[in-house]
């Protein structure tokens, strides 16, 4: 305590008094006979043991010294007067009822003359005097309150309990707010930049399909593996239970809380309770970064800033419930277990500014507009508050604590629709995505990448996602979305979660988005390029994630075989024309012995040569350049040529080439051997333009 164990609180002096010992109040009302009198009966009533008297008779002396005249001796009994019971068998004693009026009365005396005396230093405090002072004020004031009711001094009593809950109100507001404890903000913020770190940053998606961000590449860690980091991360506060108040504190606040709520004073403690404890809920809300913001606010916030600010509202969240109002609960039900109504009414009044602001920041989230780089953040806030509802039905009962949870279940049913209506508007994003610059390579579109990553980060949350579909049912899905339409599509689908029909349309949406896309080309064969690599790509994000498990290998095979019409499409389309060239159609053989007379036969298969050859040296200056990234398919489709190109061209060379060998420039014909064929086709598909010498004359 700040007070030394001799100093009493100081005293108020008359008016115009300049200089000379401090008169107390009582001193100046009444004679120096009365003075005695009531300071000797003060230290009777109230003194516990005789060094509690040695106590009073040295705080007294300090008013007047001519109290210090007063001895301890005087005062046999160890108890203050008022707190035993008469002996009615004693001798000389009165009647026990007239003894027990006369002993009451002067009890309440000695109080009011205590309560009085202390109201006359407001600037003092007793709580911070010697640890007896309080002992003895608490004890007058319980006195003073038990002769509310006793008609001979009930205006008295009145009066004194009216000066002593003011001064247990002020005594009360000191007490929490210097005894109280803040959030350790730098701790805590260490503690939420790390989780930060691991955040879903680097899987935001936008509504540009730019390949250059970062959800438009294929990282390292993967979707799957970004929730897990940055949510379910060790967060040290989560769990952890504030004691926001000093404990040693909490019986002298929970002191003068019993009294004044014995007076009938509750109302008055309620408030003062409430606002000191609010406003440290509020101050520890702007630790953890949870800001007071308007729906308006919310919406004009670019999504940067908005971005950070729903992670720190889903650690908030996680934070204020499990560790700040479960440590408020607790402080409540010991501060104020003198009246349980009282304390569920402080409970909810004290946390009100922190839930609403709670409330405040979900709802604004919940009516923004709907972009799909929102849906990762909204749904982490739905889980977050999902995840705490029922640990807040612990804390919030009764009347008191209905409307809060019911304020709350609200927030997340908005916040649940928020989620359906962002897919519903991402499902409309890739219906009318309309970019008309094809990709000139023939490679994956960003917007493929954009969607697949964008799907796979959906799977993190399919609990979830299941949940809040499940109302739509299946016929949430159109089942033309899987080619023939046939029995066994149908019973795919129904076998389907409600997040795995979500997908099947999505997807679908992309298909029939790239399959308009891939018509930008004029070339039949890149366009089967394109095809192959966006699909191969969509099954490879599939297959190797959760999406797998979720669309099954029915989807997967569909797809494949997707592919493979592509890659036979692509053959026909690019070599057909090639390969026509190398057909035998009749000109004769190279054994039929009459070369001489056979002049125009000559001139047609050196013109099949020389259009092989032209036709062959166009395909590959273009689709050098065509780009194939996955190295399987690609060697697939260079084997798939080959086998087609290579044997058509051995046979036709090894029987008319010697049509061509027996004239002058026979080289200018048969450009290309076998292996000169092999080695260009090996550049196909590679980005680059091919290398100039593969080619040998013969």
């Amino acid at each position: 305590m700040s007070s030394s164990p001799s100093s009493p609180p100081p005293q108020r002096r008359e008016a115009g008094e300049g200089g000379g010992l401090p008169i107390p109040v009582s001193a100046a009302v009444v004679g120096d006979d009365k003075v005695l009198a009531a300071a000797q009966h003060i230290v009777k009533s109230l003194a516990t043991s005789k060094n509690a008297a040695d106590d009073m008779i040295r705080i007294l002396s300090g008013f007047d010294h001519r109290l210090s005249s007063i001895t301890s001796d005087l005062f046999p009994s160890p108890s203050p007067a008022g707190t035993s019971d008469p002996d009615p068998e004693a001798p000389g004693e009165q009647e026990p009822s007239s003894s027990s009026s006369s002993s009451s009365l002067a009890d309440f005396d000695a109080a009011e003359q205590l309560i009085h005396l202390w109201d006359t230093t407001p600037e003092a405090l007793v709580f911070e005097a010697p640890e007896d002072d309080a002992a003895h004020y608490l004890a007058a004031v319980d006195v003073a309150v038990d002769h509310l009711s006793t008609p001979a001094v009930s205006g008295r009593a009145g009066v004194a309990v009216q000066l002593a809950m003011s001064r247990l109100e002020d005594e009360l507001r000191h007490l929490m707010l210097r005894h109280s404890v803040p959030l350790d903000a730098s701790g805590l913020y260490c503690s939420l930049r790390r989780l930060s770190l691991g955040s879903m940053d680097d899987l935001d998606t936008s509504s540009e399909f730019d390949p250059a961000t970062p959800h438009s590449q294929d990282g390292g860690g993967g979707p799957d593996t970004a929730r897990s980091a940055s949510i379910a991360g060790n967060n040290p506060f989560e769990d952890q239970v504030f004691d926001l108040v000093r404990p040693e504190a909490v019986d002298e606040i929970r002191a003068i809380a019993d009294r004044m709520v014995h007076a009938g004073y509750g109302s008055e403690l309620a408030q003062v309770y409430c606002a000191i404890r609010r406003d440290l809920l509020d101050d520890c809300l702007t630790v953890l970064g949870v800001e007071r913001l308007s729906i308006d606010e919310v919406q004009r916030i670019e999504w940067k800033q908005l971005n950070d600010k729903m992670k720190k509202w889903v650690h908030g969240v996680k934070t204020v419930v499990r560790s700040l109002l479960t440590g408020e609960r607790r402080l409540c039900d010991l501060v104020l277990a003198a009246s349980d109504e009282l304390r569920d009414e402080c409970f909810v009044e004290s946390t009100k500014g922190c839930i609403m602001q709670i409330r405040n920041f979900g709802d604004a989230v919940s009516v923004c507009t709907r972009s799909p780089e929102k849906l990762s953040r909204i749904l982490d806030m739905y889980e977050a508050l999902a995840e705490v509802i029922p640990e807040l039905k612990e804390l919030f009962f009764g009347s008191y604590g209905d409307d809060v949870i019911h304020d709350l279940e609200g927030v997340l049913e908005r916040l649940g629709d928020a989620v359906k209506g962002t897919l519903l508007e991402f499902g409309k994003v890739l219906q009318q995505e309309s970019s008309r610059r094809p990709m000139m390579a023939g490679e994956i579109h960003p917007m493929t990448r954009y969607v697949m990553n964008y799907l796979r980060l959906l799977v993190v949350y399919s609990d979830t996602l299941d949940t809040l579909l499940d109302d739509s049912g299946a016929g949430d899905v159109d089942h033309n979305i899987l080619h023939n339409g046939t029995d066994e599509d149908q019973e795919y689908l129904k076998s389907l979660t409600p997040l795995g029909r979500r997908l099947v349309k999505l997807i679908s949406y992309l298909e029939a988005n790239l399959e308009e896309k891939s018509k930008l080309y004029e070339d039949g064969a890149l366009q089967c390029i394109f095809s192959m690599n966006n699909t191969l790509y969509i099954v490879q994000k599939v297959k190797d994630s959760e999406l797998g498990r979720i669309l099954g290998d029915h989807w997967i095979r569909r797809r494949r075989g997707k592919i493979r019409q592509n890659s036979k499409s692509y053959l026909r389309v690019s070599w057909t024309k090639v390969l026509s060239y190398l057909k035998d159609d009749g000109h004769g053989s190279s054994g039929s012995g009459s070369f001489g007379s056979s002049g125009n036969s000559s001139s047609r298969i050196k013109e099949k040569f020389k259009n092989f050859n032209l036709a062959f040296e166009e395909i590959y200056r273009s689709q050098t350049l065509w780009k194939v990234p996955d190295p399987q398919l690609r060697e697939e489709l260079k084997i798939s040529i080959s086998e087609n190109v290579i044997p058509a061209y051995r046979a036709f060379t090894g029987r008319y080439g010697s049509l061509v060998d027996s004239g002058r420039n026979s080289g200018k014909y048969i450009k290309y051997t076998q292996e000169d064929l092999e080695n260009h086709l090996s550049d196909l598909f590679e980005g680059s333009l091919g290398s100039a010498n593969h080619s040998r004359r013969r």
